[in-house]
């Protein structure tokens, strides 16, 4: 090299996101750009000693929801102060583009509904200086971020768009409107979108409770929507369904729009408990449309999908009982108080359950955990309140309601909803090593109140590699390579998740024995002092975004070398 490296990251254990062994190097980046991986004899203008530390890209996350907080936060966090170097949002067939000025209230109940975040947050902090997809895509791109953004055209704001009232409340599609969707799909993709989402989950529902208005969308509109990304030339397909007794059905329609487009398609792939083996038959049925010729993935996460319980938090197990809603609107020190009262707590667990099925399965108790410090994802079932309880011969909504009172009423108990219906976590196990799956599904942005899977990424890293003492582990490097260049490329970004010349310089330094999450705390931080849990990592040295470093020892550095990305650039 003839200029001067501006920075040369020296003495690390490169773990380049290839899959193959680590090795000792330095790395120099100029420009952005990673110039150099071995041994660089010039001088850096910036240096950083990584001896005794793992140099890895920066991690992908290609399943989040900050479709809302992009337009008012420079700093994407959970998913920026935990290694994630570039975030993709529009997932599950819901955002906020494109939208039509009345239709607004709608997609706000649309995201409150589907993905948790508070309707005061949304109308509080959305700017709503766009109509159109491609206008949204302007909007961002005047933004600078602590990551790099991608987006996907979400079904059901095209929906709203196109049909209006019709489309939220799920009539079929006239030509003329398939027409329409097809061709704001293909504009969104052309305009820089990386792909166009749906769902067809019932359990997605607007904060009415009414389905989500892509639930049930014929298969001719779908395929029209489909051909015409195809047509595009790049772009996935990306969805999230329910399947049952009509798999056959379901994922036949899902096949025919990958022939028909042409794309790559991503399907949301967990263990449920009513049908523990579904999965399986899933990626059965994916491995042999690949072997014709199709590009499926099945797109998992590293531990169970969980919620959090709490009496800080939005969920607990007596969230319907007449006595909570006396402290719903309470500040928490006035909260504590009162539930510190003897009589008070008598007085709730003695009263009668709601009709809420939510809260009926947050009574599980069998299933309920304490969270512990470090967080404990996969707990032993001999360790639930359930168990607990009756060793201690008391009652289990007792022991839930002292659990959750400790740390001044802010102790946090983890309920695990799916991957884990054998009470281990085998069957991700199984995922994590099958060529067609996907590491995503953190859901950065979203479940504000009940969960932060956005930390999923360092979870896999430390417990699938290093923390697991109840089954078998996977290799350090295959894991990141999940992390990193296989979510790039799935994405159809190969400038990035790999430690190489030539690649971006978006670059994780790690103290692996010290790298842990720590327990999730809730933050007043969001617009209209809306709270948030946010769960942070121990062990990042820097984090590194286009050769700057945006992180640093758990602090944010100020810098905000993100933009947003535009597909087929």
């Amino acid at each position: 090299m003839s200029d001067r490296p501006d920075l040369i990251i020296r003495n690390g254990t490169v773990v380049d996101g290839s899959g193959g062994p680590m090795v000792a190097a330095d790395v120099a980046v100029s420009n952005g750009r990673i110039v150099a991986v071995g041994e660089v004899k010039e001088t850096g203008a910036e240096e950083i000693d990584a001896r005794g530390r793992l140099v890895m890209p920066g991690f992908v996350d290609v399943h989040t929801h900050y479709d809302a907080q992009v337009t008012w936060a420079n700093q994407i966090t959970p998913s920026s102060c935990n290694g994630v170097t570039t975030v993709l949002m529009g997932n599950c067939g819901v955002g906020f583009a494109p939208v039509q000025r009345d239709h607004r209230d709608m997609l706000i109940s649309l995201m409150e509904g589907v993905e948790d975040i508070p309707e005061v947050v949304m109308s509080a902090g959305l700017p709503w200086t766009w109509s159109s997809f491609p206008e949204y895509l302007d909007t961002l791109a005047a933004r600078r971020y602590d990551v790099d953004v991608a987006t996907q055209v979400p079904h059901a704001a095209l929906r709203v768009f196109v049909m209006g009232q019709r489309g939220a409340n799920r009539e079929e599609a006239t030509a003329q409107d398939r027409a329409e969707m097809a061709r704001l799909a293909a504009d969104g993709i052309s305009a820089g979108a990386f792909g166009f989402s749906t769902s067809r989950l019932l359990q997605h529902r607007t904060a009415a409770g009414e389905p989500v208005p892509s639930y049930g969308a014929a298969e001719a509109e779908l395929a029209e929507i489909a051909e015409a990304v195809g047509q595009v030339g790049h772009g996935w397909l990306q969805v999230v369904g329910d399947y049952g007794d009509a798999i056959d059905q379901e994922f036949g329609l899902l096949t025919r729009l990958a022939k028909k487009s042409g794309r790559p398609l991503t399907l949301t792939l967990l263990q449920k408990d009513s049908d523990p083996d579904q999965w399986r038959d899933l990626l059965s049925r994916i491995a042999a449309a690949n072997a014709e010729g199709l590009h499926i993935t099945g797109q998992i996460r590293g531990r169970p999908t969980s919620v959090l319980l709490g009496f800080e938090l939005s969920l607990n197990p007596f969230s319907d009982r007449a006595g909570w809603r006396e402290l719903a609107l309470l500040d928490m020190d006035a909260r504590v108080e009162i539930l510190r009262d003897p009589e008070f707590r008598a007085r709730l667990l003695a009263a009668p359950d709601g009709n809420s099925a939510q809260i009926n399965r947050l009574r599980d108790w069998d299933r309920i955990f304490p969270f512990g410090d470090p967080p404990q994802y996969e707990p032993d079932p001999s360790t639930s309140v359930g168990a607990e309880a009756r060793r201690r011969g008391i009652d289990p909504g007792e022991l839930a309601y002292d659990l959750m009172l400790e740390k001044d009423g802010r102790a946090i108990l983890y309920h695990p909803m799916t991957n884990y219906a054998g009470g281990d976590m085998s069957s991700v196990h199984e995922m994590l090593g099958h060529p067609n799956t996907l590491v995503g599904l953190g859901d950065g942005g979203a479940h504000v109140g009940i969960m932060c899977d956005a930390t999923d990424m360092v979870h896999t890293l430390t417990h699938w590699t290093r923390d697991r003492t109840r089954g078998p582990l996977h290799g350090i490097e295959e894991m990141v390579r999940r992390l990193t260049s296989a979510n790039a490329e799935a994405i159809g970004l190969y400038d990035r998740g790999r430690i190489a010349a030539g690649m971006r310089a978006d670059i994780n330094i790690v103290d692996y024995e010290a790298l842990q999450l720590q327990v999730p705390e809730v933050c007043y931080d969001l617009p209209a002092e809306g709270k948030r849990l946010l769960q942070r990592s121990a062990g990042f040295d820097a984090t590194i975004v286009a050769g700057v470093s945006t992180w640093r020892h758990g602090e944010a550095t100020g810098a905000l070398p993100g933009r947003l990305l535009r597909s087929g650039r």
